[in-house]
């Protein structure tokens, strides 16, 4: 073959992989349409909760081989200093950091772990949400429901303008008490009176909701940023189930794809004694099964 022929040759095989691999990238970022698509997925209770322990760069692998492009930060002490390499493993494996763990009392301003968090966020320009889970200090308990809802809106305000200076979202996260009763926290929303703060509602941690999720559902969408599945068993509430293992949360997650909710699905291990990629794997095939029952064609067709 002729140098100038060969040449030809090269370059129409460069072409047709440069077009095979732009075809690929503008699906990949394809905006969802559909609530339950695999790439509305986020991973969450997939740090401190693995059996194996992965490491940053371990667990972003792990997220690129189920296809998984999401990941919700959960943490404890041990991992601050990891807190930049996981970045780096997640933007090396395409993995968007969707959002960051926080807890907080009523002196978020003196807490040292949220000015790492701050700090974290600040020096890589992160653009996140917040899942904050307030907790109750001494002599709450003793307040009547108004003073309730002022005492815990004045540390979220605080939590909500250090995040908005940095492009972030805080999304109030139930994990029951008084302050994870969806009712109190539109409350609390309307008191504090910011435009980043909204909700991050829990399956798991909502275990005798479900007989009055449709008449508070609808209320909380307005201000829902991300919403966590799981199963739940009807008067069960000492104990975790995968999703598809309940008998309540199907029609609960019919009801989310009936409304107007759009933002990420998260979908968790939640066991120290579980590899995480397994039990993703369960709670991704759970889903499927549920969203086959209830007649979701279009999201089945992303898996």
């Amino acid at each position: 073959m002729k140098q100038r022929e060969m040449k030809r040759l090269a370059i129409a095989v460069i072409f047709c992989a440069t077009t095979l691999l732009t075809g690929c990238a503008v699906l990949k970022n394809k905006p969802v349409n559909d609530v339950f698509a695999k790439q509305n997925l986020v991973a969450w209770c997939v740090v401190p909760f693995d059996s194996k322990q992965r490491g940053p760069e371990e667990r972003a692998a792990m997220l690129a081989d189920l296809g998984i492009t999401k990941l919700a930060y959960d943490w404890r002490e041990q991992h601050i200093p990891t807190f930049d390499d996981e970045l780096r493993a997640l933007n090396k494996h395409g993995i968007d950091l969707t959002a960051f763990w926080m807890t907080s009392g009523n002196n978020p301003q003196d807490d040292p772990y949220i000015r790492e968090i701050f700090d974290f966020i600040a020096r890589n320009r992160v653009k996140t949400q917040i899942w904050l889970l307030m907790g109750e200090w001494g002599g709450f308990s003793a307040l009547n429901q108004r003073n309730k809802v002022l005492a815990m809106s004045k540390p979220i305000a605080y939590i909500a303008d250090r995040a908005k200076e940095l492009g972030c979202q805080v999304a109030l996260y139930n994990h029951g008490g008084w302050f994870g009763e969806p009712e109190n926290q539109l409350e609390i929303i309307e008191a504090v009176n910011r435009n980043n703060v909204g909700i991050v509602y829990n399956f798991h941690h909502a275990r005798l909701h479900h007989e009055r999720f449709p008449q508070f559902f609808p209320k909380i969408v307005p201000h829902l940023y991300a919403l966590n599945i799981a199963g739940l068993q009807a008067g069960v509430t000492d104990r975790f189930f995968r999703t598809g293992q309940g008998d309540v949360e199907q029609e609960m997650i019919r009801q989310v794809w009936k409304s107007t909710y759009r933002g990420p699905i998260g979908i968790i291990n939640h066991d120290t004694n579980e590899d995480a990629a397994k039990g993703l794997s369960d709670e991704i095939n759970g889903l499927k099964k549920i969203l086959k029952e209830i007649g979701n064609d279009r999201a089945l067709a992303t898996y």
